[in-house]
């Protein structure tokens, strides 16, 4: 669904932000898009959604290219930006000067999403607080029934009901064809919602994986002391939580964290052990 080759993009000449980034994204699965502030994870979307031009290289997004801004091409991507500007009119008239946009706007998977995380209908949309604001526009993007959803740091200002409410929905919101790209800094927000990581690092794509395969390849545990086959460890209380290779097959819980933190520190150990060929093969 998304071709991403040899992508660069800078906005100063002096500090390039992407160099050769190459990125594959498969339909029917939700990623999460990991890296340090200013990694480009916001960016990246963006170019995807065809709101920023790359310097050189190629994107495609569903057989176009996203800088041409085509109906046919926009019609299927709903963009939720972690900023956002909503009017003062009520969701009626947003709605009717919005969802017109969208072919498959489904009205009625709308109103029970907004039903479910509890906004107040009879307001104006510029007078909710910042986090109805947030579950309004993620309803409004997932009723446009896109093949493409990029959300961007869709948890801030959620507060923990709200956000046990989003995962919720978006675990059911995803299809066989349909893509779906969650960035975040908000690590312990994605458990257990999405089944692809990846990580930005150093200008380009460090990892890019699915929950499965990474889990088959390492482990993830607690110990009390550390042996010599650790590949990452973070001193906690009563022991070490560590990540191992997977040489037994053991079932262990990602820990996305863990993860995230290994990678940027210990880059070669763990994506070496990750047979990224095989990963290809399996989506």
């Amino acid at each position: 669904m998304v071709t991403i080759q040899n992508l660069n993009f800078s906005y100063s000449k002096s500090r390039p932000l992407f160099l050769g980034m190459d990125l594959e994204l498969k339909e029917g699965h939700i990623y999460g898009l990991l890296g340090k502030n200013g990694a480009g994870k916001s960016t990246l979307l963006k170019n995807i959604a065809g709101l920023v031009y790359p310097l050189s290289g190629r994107v495609e997004v569903l057989g176009h290219n996203p800088n041409r801004r085509e109906p046919a091409l926009l019609q299927e991507i709903s963009f939720i930006p972690e900023e956002f500007y909503l009017p003062a009119v009520k969701s009626d008239q947003f709605l009717k000067a919005n969802a017109g946009f969208y072919p498959n706007f489904d009205r009625d998977y709308f109103h029970r999403l907004v039903e479910e995380f509890d906004i107040p209908m009879a307001q104006k949309l510029a007078e909710m607080s910042y986090g109805q604001k947030k579950k309004y526009i993620i309803s409004f993007g997932l009723a446009s029934r896109t093949k493409i959803i990029i959300m961007d740091e869709p948890t801030n200002g959620l507060d923990i009901p709200s956000k046990a409410q989003f995962r919720r929905i978006m675990a059911s919101a995803i299809t066989d064809d349909r893509c779906v790209i969650i960035s975040t800094h908000q690590v312990r927000d994605l458990d257990n919602l999405i089944d692809a990581v990846i990580l930005l690092d150093d200008h380009k794509v460090a990892l890019n994986a699915p929950v499965q395969v990474i889990t088959d390849r390492l482990c993830f545990k607690k110990v009390k002391a550390l042996t010599s086959d650790v590949l990452y460890s973070e001193e906690g209380l009563g022991g070490f939580n560590v990540i191992l290779p997977n040489s037994f097959t053991d079932d262990s819980r990602l820990d996305l964290e863990l993860l995230f933190n290994a990678v940027l520190l210990q880059k070669e150990k763990i994506t070496n052990l990750i047979n990224l060929d095989e990963y290809v093969k399996s989506i």
